[in-house]
């Protein structure tokens, strides 16, 4: 059935170049798969863009905040149009990059050790005092990041005492609240989940590894310059480790109440060969580099398919 589809990308966040690379990725597919398209720059006239073209269905493809934090899925709600990813609940908890490891923490599902820190704490409550604290709790390296940002922005190592003011600095230019975190060595592993326009079940696709070539985490040039980055997928694991990651994908993904797709990240230690979260990604990139679309190809899933895929969960919402 020929559909009219809104894709929605762009917007105003930090991650704003990678939606419209992302969108322009869907778009190309959605009309290869026979929809009409209509694509919006997310802004302050997307309401009348959208009674103007009348979509049947809202494809979102908006990295960060508003499209992410669940406030472009709240207007969806409020004006009747389906739009395919997770409903607002679940983006809030996902985006809340705090609020989520506090849930993960609740329900014992495994996330490296951390604190967090607001703006306010810092300026009324003398909260600086307890960064040695902090520093004897989670050990060095330790991983300093906005509570809300996606893509790794605003993310630093502080590798001693001195550098935590400036990692803070700078995580704090992103958000006004900020997550401390122990750091895990070992491998970036990613596991990309799927519900199957079939049955609705979420399944695990093929576990990707990230290796960056000259730095020491997984970040942003990383993530989105081709060439910085080694992909394997399927992940080079012992199956044990495989099932062990893919289990606890789909806890999370069940837990934070995702709907139709999504990413979830993990760390593998290198020493003790213990898997922790790290997030979830509740609008996953759909760029050449992503990881999602490398794990569906793994898995035998062409673009193509995997956009009709999501499509197809627009419309299988319950919540």
């Amino acid at each position: 059935m020929t559909l009219t589809v809104a894709v929605l990308k762009g917007g105003r966040s930090l991650e704003r170049g990678v939606s419209l690379r992302s969108g322009a990725q869907v778009q190309d597919a959605l009309q290869r798969l026979g929809h009409d398209t209509t694509v919006i720059d997310v802004g302050p006239g997307l309401i009348a863009e959208l009674r103007t073209a009348k979509p049947d269905v809202a494809f979102i493809a908006l990295h960060g905040r508003e499209g992410e934090d669940g406030t472009v899925q709240e207007l969806m709600e409020t004006i009747g149009l389906p739009y395919t990813g997770s409903a607002p609940l679940a983006c809030g908890r996902c985006s809340d990059k705090i609020l989520a490891k506090q849930l993960l923490r609740a329900e014992q599902i495994p996330t490296p050790d951390f604190c967090f820190f607001s703006e306010t704490s810092f300026k009324g409550l003398g909260a600086g005092e307890a960064l040695s604290d902090i520093a004897k709790r989670l050990g060095f390296p330790l991983v300093v990041k906005p509570a809300s940002q996606g893509s790794a922005l605003g993310i630093k190592l502080a590798s001693s005492s001195d550098e935590i003011p400036g990692a803070l600095v700078s995580a704090f230019s992103y958000d006004r609240r900020v997550l401390l975190e122990r750091h895990v060595r070992g491998a970036d592993l990613a596991v990309s989940i799927l519900e199957s326009s079939e049955d609705g079940e979420p399944q695990a696709l093929p576990i990707v590894q990230a290796s960056p070539r000259d730095q020491d985490f997984y970040g942003f040039d990383a993530r989105y310059e081709i060439g910085r980055t080694e992909f394997v997928c399927p992940a080079d694991l012992p199956e044990e480790i495989a099932e062990r990651a893919r289990r606890l994908a789909l806890a999370t993904y069940k837990l934070l109440g995702c709907h139709g797709f999504a990413r979830v990240d993990l760390m593998l230690d290198e020493t003790t060969q213990e898997l922790f979260v790290l997030e979830t990604n509740v609008v996953p990139g759909l760029t050449e580099t992503s990881l999602l679309p490398q794990a569906a190809d793994a898995a035998g899933i062409g673009f193509d398919e995997l956009i009709g895929e999501i499509l197809a969960s627009a419309s299988s919402r319950t919540t």
